[in-house]
C-alpha cells in the first residue's frame, strides 16, 4: 500500500503498509536449499553501498525483511532464543543485500550480487559467510498487523536523509548452482512506483 523511510535521531526506520497481514504469507519449505524460495520486503535505495560496509558502488544498496525456512543465513544470531543459531532462517529478519541486473535471471531481473572464487571485496563484519554481497546485521523487523517495519542505527543519518528510495515485495530463488547466479529476484509482487524509479523522499 506503501512504503516510506524516516529518521528518528540517528536511526533510520524503514516501514511498509500490505493490504493484508504482513508476514502472514511465507515460503512453502522444500527440504533442500537449491530450488528454495525467499519472500521478502525490500527498500532498494540510493545510498552507496560502502557505508553499510561494502565496496563503493558495489550496486544498489537494498534493505530487506525475509522469511526463508529452507536455510538460516543469519549464523552470529539465535533469534528463537533456543540455542541453535542454525535454524532460524523461517522467520522475518533484516538483511541489508547489493542487487543488481543479469539476464540469466531473466529479463530485466535483479539477483543478489555474486562474490567470484577468488575474489576478496570490502565485505561488513556481520557477512554471513555466503558468496554474495549480503550482511546480517541483526536488527530485528517489528510486524504488526498490516505493517513491516525495522530500524537500522547509522553513524551519519544524513546520508539516508539525503537518499531516494522505492518499496518492493518479491519473492526469491535460490539456484542449484552458486554462481548461476545464487540468488535472483525471481517473481516481483508490487513496486511501489511501479517502475523501480526510486523516487521516495526520507521523510516526505
Amino acid at each position: 500500500m506503501h512504503a516510506k523511510i524516516t529518521t528518528d535521531g540517528n536511526t533510520a526506520v524503514f516501514h511498509m503498509a500490505v493490504s493484508g497481514k504482513a508476514g502472514a504469507t511465507r515460503p512453502i519449505p522444500t527440504g533442500q536449499f537449491a530450488g528454495s524460495e525467499v519472500f521478502s520486503y525490500v527498500w532498494p535505495t540510493t545510498i552507496d553501498p560502502f557505508e553499510v560496509g561494502f565496496d563503493r558502488d558495489a550496486g544498489i544498496l537494498a534493505a530487506a525483511v525475509t522469511s526463508h525456512p529452507d536455510f538460516d543465513d543469519t549464523p552470529l544470531f539465535d533469534e528463537t532464543h533456543d540455542g541453535d543459531r542454525t535454524n532460524d532462517g523461517g522467520l522475518w529478519h533484516m538483511h541489508w543485500v547489493v542487487l543488481g541486473p543479469d539476464e540469466t535471471c531473466g529479463k530485466g531481473a535483479l539477483k543478489v550480487i555474486d562474490i567470484p572464487e577468488g575474489r576478496k571485496p570490502r565485505l561488513p563484519k556481520t557477512w554471513p559467510g555466503v558468496p554474495i554481497h549480503i550482511d546480517s546485521p541483526g536488527w530485528q523487523p517489528q510486524l504488526d498487523r498490516d505493517t513491516v517495519e525495522v530500524r537500522v542505527p547509522f553513524d551519519d543519518i544524513g546520508i539516508v536523509q539525503a537518499a531516494r528510495f522505492d518499496g518492493v515485495t518479491a519473492g526469491l530463488r535460490v539456484s542449484a548452482s552458486a554462481h548461476a547466479p545464487l540468488l535472483c529476484v525471481a517473481n516481483v509482487f508490487e513496486v511501489a512506483s511501479g517502475d523501480l524509479s526510486l523516487p521516495g523522499k526520507p521523510n516526505q
